[in-house]
């Protein structure tokens, strides 16, 4: 066998069957423009594909759809496993950034021009106007000729075209590009250099001499700098290799049987080697293969302005996409502002939305439950006068609130689902399916957002309350006629607590005034007796002993403080349990109902049935009933102890029986109230965001006043109240006070060290001069001097004040007779001892 390798082929197909004979000849095959990626160099290792897998274009597709926030597509490639070889790398691209291809369309090659326009008009009843063409120019030229003529290349839509066409963009006729004015394709980098610049020279010098009549020389495109460079990189291996300088064999004959046995080349597998060791700087870039495959290069974004092709940036793997090669970015980013500013179809600078709301203006179909439970959510009735179903309700009128904030146009008509008779045609579920039918564009309704339904169609965000919940009688606690009544203002560790204080207060003040205030003087149990006394008048401010200390005054005025506080505390807290109502649910939890077994009120073909079941409520326990009053009087003569619905519902039977009701919960969790649409539409977004425009101001309750009343927001009525939110009083606890406490506590107790450092080191000054003593007749000597040397002092000082009163003194000192003589002159010895 004398061929040792081959450049080549073209066409991709031709090269899967050129790959598995070089695998079995161990030729080896450099391809410079087979792009399909289902050539694997795993299975065909003798493979080498000297230009760009298809599959390293899709990250830079994607790209532009997050730029310009597009999240949905429809792919448009040929029949041919080089078209539809590269849709699924598509695909997981954009799934990546939360994009997705809505529709496919395949064209095969030999489809004529109506059987384009057959599918271009089947493209234009969709709401997408997003479309990726990869297939090659020949059909694509086709392709946009017809979807001008259709007038597809106008304002709203979208056209991208892959690298395999990008490339050849300069080649075509003014013509075709003229059809394709508008689009932004993606095309691999070609960075200018020396080597191609002399490349180019040499070839357009070789095309003059060749063809001298040409007016205009054609450019070489991008194939054409491949396939140079395989041919270079090839020569190099083959002159690394070094295997091929020894003559070549001569010509043998050939048998029959040889073509289908090939013999094995035995300079293949060096020659293979040396083209992946094999790196260099081409024309069309850096040339290094890495298991057979051409690494990725950056990419280029162009743009059809008129008849030209003008570039609006790149895109690399490490900054994304960018106004400029090399634009020193640091982070990946994919915005509109990385591009220059585009001409779209229809000469228009404003940035398509990739959607439409309505093909064709056609009205979109809005699906609306009948016989529903509550009518203030939704009903329809029918107008004969106007040959036309009227619907009404707080959903509707939501919907056309949330309509209103669009910035586009959007026609719809409301269809009720129901049978020729009128009734209903299926469940709540049945009517989301619908849509997953496409038999209605979306739903309106009280339709609650659910994780089973959420598999088939998407919601937008909830415009209600989320959460079940459920309903019992409240039950009066009248504590009026209570004897203890006035116990229950504060709870038992707060009484504790305060009583504690209380002592712990006139203790301390008796500490500090004793020794020189008579008010705190006396016998033993006097003293014990003025220490309460103090104490518990300074609760309501009645105590007239006179403190003379500044550390008593201290501590007192902060006690005052903390007695006013807790006065009036208890005062607001005893008013509001005499004055006002207590209303205390009959159920407070739902464990209670299963365990006593009790019946429960729930709505007929609800979900909340099915979960009240998994909370292990016997299905025999649950009954249903229709309408609201038929709850209300089972609740009230006892059928049912409690009535489980969602919160909206709830709050619409209490606006009606606020006074005998109230609500428990919510029990479970559930996402609320919101509209349907078929899965991935991209109105979700946009009526997501009007829905948040519209409950965060004014008009949503103004809505819901008109349909529910002003008792359905509870306290806008003065008849009706929230009766979960009535005031149920267990008493104020010691956590509401609990700074106060330390506040009091710490000036009682840095008094009391205060005072005892003063007069211990005033006493151990003076013990310094006694004779010594052992420790236990130190501290009786200590507890006497705190008693006997303030004696002394309270007699110098009554003695100073006889004297200053001389006939109160001696009518004093004759009442008191001979004894208080000698106790006085004993005194005064005492205090003549302590003066000294």
């Amino acid at each position: 066998m004398n061929v040792q390798a081959i450049i080549g082929p073209q066409l991709s197909t031709e090269a899967e069957f050129l790959a598995n004979m070089g695998s079995k000849t161990k030729v080896p095959i450099v391809s410079f423009s087979a792009t399909s990626p289902l050539l694997p160099s795993t299975q065909t290792p003798y493979f080498i594909r000297a230009t760009l897998n298809d599959s390293t274009q899709a990250k830079p597709l994607a790209s532009l759809f997050q730029a310009y926030n597009w999240r949905q597509a429809v792919a448009i490639y040929e029949d041919t496993e080089y078209g539809a070889s590269f849709i699924p790398y598509l695909t997981d691209a954009l799934q990546e950034i939360g994009s997705r291809i809505e529709h496919r369309t395949a064209l095969p090659t030999s489809a004529s021009d109506e059987l384009i326009r057959t599918e271009l008009h089947a493209l234009m009843e969709t709401q997408t106007r997003v479309f990726v063409v990869h297939m090659t120019s020949s059909m694509a030229s086709r392709l946009f000729q017809n979807a001008r003529q259709l007038n597809m290349m106008s304002k709203d839509y979208a056209w991208i075209i892959t690298d395999g066409l990008a490339v050849l963009l300069n080649s075509m006729n003014s013509t075709v590009i003229a059809s394709m004015e508008g689009l932004i394709g993606v095309k691999a980098h070609i960075p200018e250099s020396e080597a191609l610049s002399d490349l180019s020279r040499r070839w357009r010098s070789q095309f003059k001499m060749e063809y001298p009549n040409e007016t205009q020389t054609v450019d070489m495109n991008i194939y054409a700098l491949r396939a140079y460079d395989a041919a270079w990189g090839l020569a190099l291996a083959v002159e690394k290799c070094g295997q091929f300088r020894r003559p070549l064999p001569t010509k043998t004959t050939v048998k029959s049987s040889d073509f289908t046995m090939p013999n094995s080349s035995k300079a293949g597998p060096s020659l293979l080697k040396a083209i992946m060791d094999t790196k260099f700087l081409g024309v069309s870039g850096d040339i290094h293969f890495v298991k057979g495959e051409l690494q990725a290069s950056d990419f280029q974004i162009v743009n059809i302005a008129g008849k030209e092709v003008i570039d609006i940036g790149y895109w690399s793997q490490e900054t994304g996409l960018s106004r400029r090669k090399n634009s020193g970015k640091e982070k990946y980013t994919a915005t509109q502002s990385d591009l220059r500013p585009v001409i779209w179809p229809g000469r228009t600078l404003a940035v398509p939305r990739g959607w439409v709301v309505a093909p064709n203006r056609k009205k979109l179909r809005i699906g609306i439950p009948v016989n529903g439970p509550f009518q203030e959510f939704i009903k329809n009735t029918w107008n004969p006068k106007k040959n036309m179903t009227e619907v009404q309700g707080f959903c509707r009128d939501v919907f056309e609130a949330v309509i209103d904030e669009l910035p586009y146009a959007f026609p719809y008509e409301f269809v009720p689902f129901q049978k020729a008779d009128g009734s209903s045609a299926g469940t709540y579920n049945d009517l989301v399916y619908q849509v997953y039918l496409k038999n209605f564009d979306a739903v309106v309704g009280d339709v609650t957002i659910r994780a089973n339904r959420t598999n088939y169609v998407d919601f937008t965000l909830p415009y209600t309350d989320s959460g079940v919940a459920m309903v019992v009688p409240v039950k009066k606690n009248d504590l009026r006629n209570n004897a203890w009544v006035f116990l229950k203002p504060l709870t038992w560790r707060l009484w504790a607590t305060s009583g504690f204080f209380v002592v712990l207060t006139g203790f301390v003040v008796w500490v500090l005034e004793h020794r020189r205030n008579d008010d705190f003087r006396g016998s033993k149990w006097g003293q014990i007796g003025v220490v309460f006394w103090f104490a518990f008048s300074t609760m309501v401010f009645s105590h007239k002993e006179t403190v003379v200390s500044n550390l008593g005054r201290f501590v007192v005025i902060i006690w005052l403080f903390v007695a006013l506080i807790l006065n009036s505390s208890y005062t607001a807290s005893l008013t509001s349990i005499l004055t006002v109502q207590q209303l205390q649910p009959t159920v407070k939890d739902i464990d209670t109902l299963v365990k006593n077994g009790n019946y429960v009120g729930c709505q007929p073909r609800s979900f909340v049935a099915g979960l009240l079941q998994r909370s292990n409520f016997d299905p025999t326990k649950l009954r249903y009933y229709n309408t609201l009053d038929e709850y209300a009087e089972a609740l009230n003569n006892g059928e049912i102890s409690a009535y489980f619905d969602e919160i909206p519902y709830l709050k619409l039977f209490l606006s009606r029986y606020c006074d005998q009701f109230t609500m428990v919960g919510p029990i479970y969790k559930t996402a609320g109230l919101g509209f349907v649409f078929p899965k991935g539409s991209p109105l979700v977004s946009d009526i997501s965001k009007a829905i948040l425009n519209v409950t965060e101001g004014d008009q949503m309750v103004r809505i819901t006043t008109f349909w529910f009343g002003k008792s359905y927001w509870f306290g806008n009525d003065s008849n009706c109240q929230d009766l979960s939110d009535i005031p149920r009083s267990k008493g104020l606890s010691f956590d509401s006070f609990k700074g106060l406490f330390i506040i009091s506590g710490t000036a009682s107790m840095s008094a009391l060290l205060i005072f005892f450092i003063t007069f211990l080191s005033k006493l151990f000054k003076k013990e310094r001069t006694s004779p010594a003593r052992g420790l236990w007749q130190r501290l009786i000597s200590i507890g006497r001097h705190f008693y006997e040397e303030e004696n002394a002092l309270r007699r110098r000082v009554q003695r100073n004040r006889d004297r200053e009163n001389p006939g109160e003194g001696g009518a004093r000192n004759h009442a008191k007779g001979s004894t208080n003589v000698k106790e006085v002159e004993s005194m005064d010895t005492l205090s003549l001892h302590v003066k000294t």
